[in-house]
């Protein structure tokens, strides 16, 4: 069973975006840029690590390239059974998941950023890694000091993150080396995330997800509040407005996934964080990260060898072979094949095999093409498979 999981704030790094710029699920970038009204596609090409790092921008850079990979994913057929985000990240999962539409969560996490810098900039506060102490004693090391201090993400086994004000997260971190914790690390960040020090920004963000339409997920999404699955359109809205003064439950709702049978957990988007607390928490699951094109095509050859042995696929996607690749349409319109391109046909990356309306169907793979999907003439849908090939 294969979840797709998306990380959040803290994974963006700078230049992420450049191995992706001649990809087609580049697209995005244009379309979430003309949303927001700002240049995504510099921030994700040239910004440095200073700019990155300001919420406003780390938190629509690294949802936007996110959304990207799983475009490019969703294009070589492989599906999940569900979805999970850590903070920002749940943004991602709902998007994906056919909750939001995509030029809304563009609107919702640029609103989240921006809401989150205010209130950070409003109210002093920091957060800190506690390393080597369980959940229980991670509490009681925060209930033990006087100042405003509190549990904001339980990420894995033996790695649980507190926040609040910078003292009482300082005094908290020697609490918990008192309680046996092997390190308390303070984190680059300029807030108290997931805290009660979140509550302006809640309030604000709170107006934006309101006016939001909201969709039955088209499968499951595991809430970082309540560590839960949900599909239903109406649980989500109340959910979201809980999210920013509340706990991320990572571990648990890893724990919840594995418990619904999933054993392929694939991290889409920038960095390998998500990755790592996969390994921490599910020592036999199979663990996969896609930051680059090179990644769908080395996420393919581990899904094919990891379920070419196993009696039957436990969802749809699963049994794809790694060899097999789509093309899909970069835009609507009247499609027409390139009359040269036939079943059998080499073709190299960036070939054009023929066009929607004036705009060209290019191939992001290199193989030989196996039959079109789409008939000549036939009006077709962005993103809609076009034909399909098989590497070689």
């Amino acid at each position: 069973m294969i979840v797709f999981t998306y990380p959040g704030q803290g994974s963006q790094l700078p230049g992420m975006g450049a191995p992706w710029q001649e990809h087609p699920s580049w697209e995005l970038v244009t379309e979430a840029s003309e949303v927001a009204d700002r240049d995504i596609g510099a921030l994700l090409l040239t910004a440095d690590a200073d700019t990155l790092k300001l919420t406003r921008n780390s938190q629509l850079t690294t949802f936007v390239l996110s959304m990207v990979a799983f475009d490019a994913i969703t294009r070589v057929g492989v599906e999940a059974a569900g979805h999970g985000g850590h903070s920002l990240g749940e943004y991602s999962a709902l998007t994906a998941a056919g909750v939001l539409d995509f030029a809304d969560a563009v609107r919702l996490v640029s609103e989240r950023g921006d809401a989150m810098q205010a209130a950070a900039d409003e109210h002093d506060g920091t957060m800190a890694a506690i390393l080597g102490l369980d959940d229980g004693q991670v509490d009681i090391a925060c209930a033990r000091v006087a100042g405003d201090v509190w549990v904001a993400n339980y990420n894995a086994p033996g790695q649980v993150v507190i926040a609040g004000a910078p003292d009482a997260v300082a005094e908290a971190g020697d609490v918990a080396k008192e309680l046996g914790a092997k390190r308390s690390l303070r984190l680059p960040v300029g807030g108290a995330f997931h805290t009660p020090f979140m509550s302006p920004a809640r309030d604000r963000l709170r107006k934006a997800i309101d006016q939001t339409d909201f969709r039955n997920a088209d499968t499951f999404v595991v809430s970082n509040v309540d560590a839960t699955m949900h599909n239903e359109a109406k649980e989500f809205n109340s959910l979201l407005n809980a999210q920013l003064c509340s706990p991320v439950r990572w571990r648990q709702s890893l724990h919840t996934l594995e418990e619904q049978g999933a054993t392929t957990f694939i991290e889409i988007g920038p960095g390998s964080v998500l990755t790592g607390l996969v390994k921490r928490t599910l020592k036999t699951a199979t663990r996969i990260t896609v930051n680059t094109p090179e990644d769908v095509d080395a996420m393919l050859e581990t899904i094919g060898s990891s379920t070419s042995s196993a009696p039957a696929p436990a969802v749809e996607g699963e049994h794809l072979f790694a060899t097999e690749r789509l093309v899909v349409s970069p835009a609507a319109g009247v499609f027409t094949p390139d009359g040269s391109i036939a079943n059998g046909t080499m073709i190299s990356r960036g070939a054009v095999i023929g066009a929607v309306g004036d705009v060209e169907v290019r191939s992001a793979f290199a193989g030989e093409v196996q039959g079109f999907l789409a008939l000549p003439g036939e009006r077709v849908t962005a993103r809609q498979p076009i034909a399909w090939l098989r590497s070689t």
